[in-house]
């Protein structure tokens, strides 16, 4: 095989298809960004764009950097769990937009758990797994048996479980005010242990063993889909349920498999951030939190494949917590929120682009064998 060749069976490879076009869609959206910024006040708009991909190196001490590093990488961890919940179900054919309300009752199952009952931090991740997973069952269970599309059940129970957490959780709210107890001063054994992380990011105590926990789940989701019997099943059920039924699988039972897995995993990334300690939970919050959301931006951006999503979650988180660094004086934080959209929305062209890109060797490889035909008929 000469270089020509190992070139181009190297631009046919999916993962390098997509890594290309996740890479454009970032470029792309950061430029769309920067109009943006020029068009709201163009004297600010280099800056702003450079706090926003700097995020922690804005701080000029190695200790402050490697600080809030390690707080970017405990949001980015939970980050991490959304999107494998995201992805794990759109791999079987399921969209599993109701990661955030999976989510919301995870962190309300592992809080109640650890300010409740005073349980320690492997029984309330284990409560918010359990509870998550449930969640997720029951819109698995709605498609299975009565063919109601998941998104809409997923949207309805969002609202359902932001709701009846944020009841729940009162009776854990710290007094006067409309957050829960810190579990520093109200159960430090629901804290997951650091072993030693914390020291890697200038004691930052929030670091836990969350942020290992993410990257293996991610292993493991990897190793689940692609790798055994269980997973080619349920890829079956989601291409073609009668296909899957007619092959003796049994298509219902691997629909709410599917979403409690799926629900479990965003259940892992609510405790994974709750219980670092690095927030409490606000009882009266009318919306639910984004992390969920984003979790969908990461699985797109990370080419539905789990090892990527590892990268483009921390991607999107890094970008989204450099939004606090703009200046505020002349743009609101929420223009990272913008960027992140706009790389989001432009994510739905991947699979477009390699489309595209197909064609466009396609082409080429006629039109070498075009001339190689030409030659070897003047010959």
């Amino acid at each position: 095989m000469n270089k020509d060749q190992k070139k181009e069976s190297i631009l046919r490879n999916t993962a390098v298809q997509t890594i290309i076009a996740s890479l454009l869609c970032i470029v792309l959206g950061l430029l769309i960004g920067y109009v943006v910024l020029l068009i709201i006040n163009p004297k600010g708009a280099s800056g702003a764009v450079m706090a926003i991909l700097k995020n922690y190196f804005y701080y000029p001490s190695h200790a402050a950097v490697m600080k809030y590093c390690g707080t970017t990488m405990v949001k980015a961890s939970a980050l991490l769990m959304c999107s494998l919940s995201v992805l794990f179900a759109y791999k079987v054919g399921l969209f599993n937009i109701g990661a955030a309300g999976q989510y919301v009752v995870g962190a309300g199952a592992s809080l109640y758990f650890a300010l409740q009952f005073n349980m320690p931090w492997y029984v309330c991740l284990l409560a918010a797994i359990v509870a998550a997973a449930l969640v997720g069952g029951i819109s698995g269970a709605l498609k299975a048996y009565f063919n109601v599309n998941e998104v809409i059940s997923c949207i309805m129970l969002n609202w359902i479980s932001l709701y009846s957490v944020n009841m729940l959780l009162t009776k854990v709210k710290a007094e006067s005010t409309p957050y829960t107890v810190a579990l520093k001063s109200g159960n430090k054994s629901a804290l997951l242990p650091n072993a030693g992380l914390d020291k890697l990011f200038s004691n930052n105590e929030f670091v836990t063993i969350g942020l290992p926990l993410a990257v293996i789940m991610a292993i493991l989701v990897w190793v689940v889909l692609e790798k055994t019997k269980f997973g080619y099943e349920l890829k079956a059920t989601g291409m073609n349920k009668n296909a899957a039924k007619y092959c003796g699988m049994k298509e219902k039972r691997n629909i709410i498999l599917t979403m409690m897995i799926s629900g479990g995993l965003a259940g892992i990334g609510a405790a994974v951030f709750f219980l670092s300690g690095i927030e409490t939970w606000m009882v009266q919050q009318t919306s639910v939190p984004g992390m969920g959301f984003n979790g969908i931006a990461a699985a797109f951006l990370g080419g539905l494949n789990p090892i990527g999503t590892i990268f483009s979650s921390y991607f999107i988180q890094h970008i989204t917590s450099g939004g606090t660094y703009v200046d505020k004086t002349m743009y609101c934080t929420q223009i990272s929120d913008l960027i992140s959209a706009v790389i989001i929305y432009l994510c739905g062209f991947v699979f477009f682009f390699r489309l595209w890109f197909n064609r466009y060797l396609d082409k080429k490889e006629e039109k070498k064998a075009a001339k190689a035909g030409k030659g070897g008929t003047k010959a």
